[in-house]
This record gives structure tokens, C-alpha cells and sequence, in this order.
């Protein structure tokens, strides 16, 4: 590996302010990890990480002393470890370390070590190298277990037994697949059956740790990679086993259905294609997952799921709190596009009426761009003939959705007149008889009786609460 080329990894001034530290402190120091992994898959970023070969926390708090901004550093004892940020750079350092496991946790015992110890306690070769930062061998890389050659062809793998690495700290069982996903490369056979033997170690993790790295995987620039390998090895077996009954055809005399868990990592990838938004993932992800509950086979007709998008909308909350995800807006979220993925696919089937488009624009709101992008993502057919006809009827519905709010104004409808102005109008309590004259307003507006506006709503209204004995006492 040509020494001056990695220097060319190290050009940045923060890179000579970690060199300086580690000559005043007359310590070996090094870049490793993710920073140099990175570099030589031209995607680095400003998060570095340093191992000194001494105490972690005085190297921070002299690169504090010596940069000019003196940033403050965040000191973390119980792990030996500290961090600053320099400008657009953040730096972590730690003291070079060797670990041991027992069984019931992945917390390590840890003790002072050498570079090669703390280079053997990495998850993966490719996470292994390491750039030194020391005036005689400035920017010489440091490869141990070949991880150079782990990374040009594509290989994630273990710098020792993989089965000592995975029941040490089963996480990295999860990360292996994540970066297999996020790199697009692939697990080494050993490591990968490994993987197998030890998922059950994944039962000392805590969910959050694992919903963390699922979301990694969903995040990965094609989903389908990591979910795939989540299946093989059985492990979406035992974290999401809703998602798993998507993975069946059943065939009754010449009928059968497509097989749902694979469609659904399609859709997901064609998500990906389009956006980096995690919670349009997880709708993709979740969009057919009551399929198997509301499945039937009917003998004129084939398969059918009915109301499998209310079911699933209404799975939503359990399996979000299974996850620990938020069950805020961005769950509610999620549950909507659940609800609705199939309605834009209805309306490209018929005849687009304003009434149905108004109801759409009304029940999404400002969600509608994202569960088109949904229902586009949801056109997986091999036909090619049956998706461009798909494409193009969803694009009669977008031009008929973008004419229908120009005139109507009902994404994020607010009512023109308010239960408050119902009551202050009739002189009226709150009661029964406010919501219905307010809905009875909805309902005009979006079937197109009236437009969405005060003065045809206010001669609407006066109309309707005459019908049922009540008489404006304001104007």
C-alpha cells in the first residue's frame, strides 16, 4: 500500500494537531476504524476515531489545550474513553485495550493493551486498519487480517473466530449484516454460518440495539440485501415474525397468489430508490403485513386479502411499541399511509371523480406525495405492458389531484365555519347537534355541493340547522 497516498487521507490540519499530541505525549497513536475503512471506499466522512497506546482521556484533553478553539471534551471514565469536536471533525480517542466476555453480557472486562490487542477485539477485518499518526511512520497503514483485501473484493469477515467474536458480543451479528447491506457486500461462508449458530446470542440485546441496526438495514441503499440475509439465517424469525408469514404461495387448482414477502422488499427497494425517509420505509415494509390474517380464496374470483389495509394499519401500534419505536406523529404517520396505500391504486382503476380526489386529499393531507410515492413503489408486476399502464393512470391521478386542490384547498382542510362559530351563530351548548351540522358541512364540501368557502358554507349551514329547528340569533 503506498504510504503517500494514505497521507493524502491525513492532509487535513486535524490530522497534524493528532500527530503533535502524540509526540508531546510520547505516545504511539493511530486513526482506526470506520475513518480508514471509509477512505478507501472513497465515502469518508469527519468522524475519526483514535487509539493511543496510553490513556484516552489525556490525549483528548492535550488536543483541546493545543487547537485553537479549545473545544470542551466530553469525558466518559467508566469507558476510558473522550470526545471534542474540532470545526466539522469529531474526534472519540480511547486507550489501547484487549477484552474478555462472559456469557450473560456483552459488556467486555477490559484491560490496557497493545495495538494488535485492540485491532484483534474489532468486529470485522475492514474495521481493523489503522493509519498511524506517529512522526516516524506517519500515515503507514496498519492491515493485520487483510482487511484491504476484505474490502476490494467486497467480503465482510472476522479477524478471528467468528464464533468467539458473535457469542462475545452478538450485536456484531446484526452489524454483519448491516454492512453487508449498507456496502452492498458479502458475509464470508465461515463467518456466515457462524451467524446461524449463534443467533441465538441475540436473546442478551436489548431492543433498542437491535431496532437500531434494523433501521441501519432498512436505511441501506437497497433494503432487500440485509432483509434477505435477516431471513436466510433465521433471524427475522425471531425479531419480526409477523414479517415472516408474508414468505408463502398457496396454490388451489390453477390459482395462486404472489408471495408477499418478497413483493414487499421490491416495494421497499423501489422506496429506496426514491427517498431516504426511514418512516416511508417502514409504511413500505408494513404495507401488505395483515395479508396473511385477511387472506381467503374465493372460487369464481382466486385469492383475495379484503381489508387487509384497515388490518394492518391497526397492527401499526403493537408492532412499533415491540420495537421501541416513537408512537408519536411519525407512528401515526406510518399507520395513514397503511390505511390509504391502496386508494390511489382504486381511483387509476375507475374513473377519477372530484368527489374521491377531494376525499383523498382530505384524509392525507400532506402525506398524499409520499403515498404516491408508496403506491408507485407498490407496482411490482414483470409485465411490462401492465406497469406502464399502471404508471401512466397514476399520473392521470397526480395531474387530478394538483387540479382538484388548486381549485378546492383541501389538504389539511381546516372547516370554514368552526364548532365554536356553530355555537356563537344559533346560540347553541356543545352537544351532538355541533358535530353534525360540522360534518354535514365536510360531507358538502367534499362532495362537491358547495365550495370550500365561509360564504357557501355559512348559507349552507343556515339551511341545514333551519332543517332541524335552529335559527341564527348572530349575523
Amino acid at each position: 500500500m503506498d504510504k503517500n497516498k494514505n497521507i493524502e487521507f491525513l492532509n487535513h490540519s486535524i490530522f497534524t494537531t493528532l500527530k503533535e499530541v502524540s509526540a508531546k505525549l510520547g505516545v504511539k497513536s493511530y486513526v482506526v476504524g470506520g475513518y480508514v475503512r471509509d477512505c478507501f471506499l472513497n465515502r469518508a466522512g469527519k468522524d475519526i476515531d483514535v487509539v493511543t497506546i496510553g490513556s484516552g482521556i489525556k490525549f483528548a484533553e492535550k488536543c483541546s489545550e493545543i487547537l485553537p478553539e479549545k473545544p470542551s471534551v466530553a469525558v466518559f471514565k467508566n469507558f476510558g474513553t473522550a470526545m471534542f469536536r474540532a470545526g466539522e471533525w469529531e474526534v472519540e480517542t480511547v486507550g489501547a485495550r484487549k477484552e474478555s466476555y462472559r456469557s450473560h453480557s456483552r459488556k467486555p472486562i477490559v484491560e490496557d493493551g497493545t495495538l494488535e490487542d485492540d485491532q484483534l477485539r474489532r468486529d470485522f477485518t475492514i474495521n481493523a486498519l489503522a493509519f498511524s499518526l506517529n512522526h516516524e511512520n506517519f500515515g503507514e497503514l496498519l492491515d493485520p487480517f487483510n482487511g484491504i483485501s476484505d474490502l476490494q473484493n467486497k467480503i465482510i469477515k472476522t479477524p478471528t473466530n467468528p464464533d468467539v467474536t458473535f457469542s462475545d458480543d452478538p450485536l456484531r451479528i446484526l452489524r454483519a449484516i448491516r454492512f453487508a447491506s449498507q456496502l452492498n457486500f458479502t458475509i464470508e461462508e465461515n463467518c456466515f454460518q457462524s451467524i446461524i449458530r449463534n443467533r441465538e446470542r441475540l436473546k442478551i440485546i436489548s431492543q433498542e440495539r437491535i431496532t437500531e441496526e434494523f433501521n441501519k438495514i432498512l436505511l441501506s441503499p437497497k433494503p432487500s440485501i440485509g432483509l434477505k440475509l435477516l431471513f436466510d439465517t433465521k433471524i427475522l424469525h425471531d425479531i419480526f415474525p409477523q414479517l415472516v408469514l408474508l414468505q408463502v404461495v398457496e396454490t388451489i387448482g390453477d390459482k395462486s397468489h404472489k408471495d408477499n414477502f418478497y413483493h414487499t422488499l421490491e416495494v421497499l427497494d423501489n422506496i429506496a430508490v426514491n427517498t431516504n425517509n426511514l418512516w416511508l420505509r417502514w409504511a413500505a415494509l408494513l404495507h401488505d403485513i395483515a395479508k396473511p390474517q385477511t387472506k381467503r380464496f374465493e372460487p369464481s374470483h382466486g385469492w383475495t386479502f379484503h381489508g387487509h389495509e384497515d388490518k394492518g394499519s391497526r397492527m401499526v401500534p403493537k408492532i412499533f411499541a415491540h420495537f421501541k419505536l416513537p408512537l408519536n406523529d411519525k407512528m401515526k404517520y406510518v399507520q395513514k399511509l397503511v390505511l390509504l396505500h391502496l386508494r390511489p391504486i382504486v381511483l387509476s382503476q375507475e374513473i377519477v371523480t372530484d368527489s374521491a380526489v377531494r376525499r383523498l386529499l382530505f384524509d392525507a393531507g400532506d402525506d398524499i406525495d409520499d403515498l404516491m410515492t408508496l403506491c408507485n413503489a407498490d407496482i411490482t408486476s414483470k409485465n411490462a405492458t401492465k406497469v406502464k399502464k399502471h404508471l401512466a393512470n397514476f399520473e392521470r391521478v397526480r395531474e387530478k389531484l394538483k387540479e382538484v386542490e388548486e381549485k378546492d384547498k383541501i389538504r389539511n382542510w381546516q372547516p370554514p365555519i368552526s364548532g365554536e362559530d356553530i355555537m356563537h351563530i344559533f346560540d347553541l351548548k356543545p352537544g351532538r347537534e355541533i358535530g353534525t351540522l360540522k360534518n354535514l358541512i365536510r360531507e358538502a364540501i367534499l362532495e362537491g355541493e358547495i365550495t370550500n368557502s365561509r360564504e357557501q358554507a355559512y348559507t349552507f349551514l343556515v339551511t341545514k340547522a333551519g332543517e332541524m329547528g335552529f335559527f341564527p340569533t348572530n349575523n
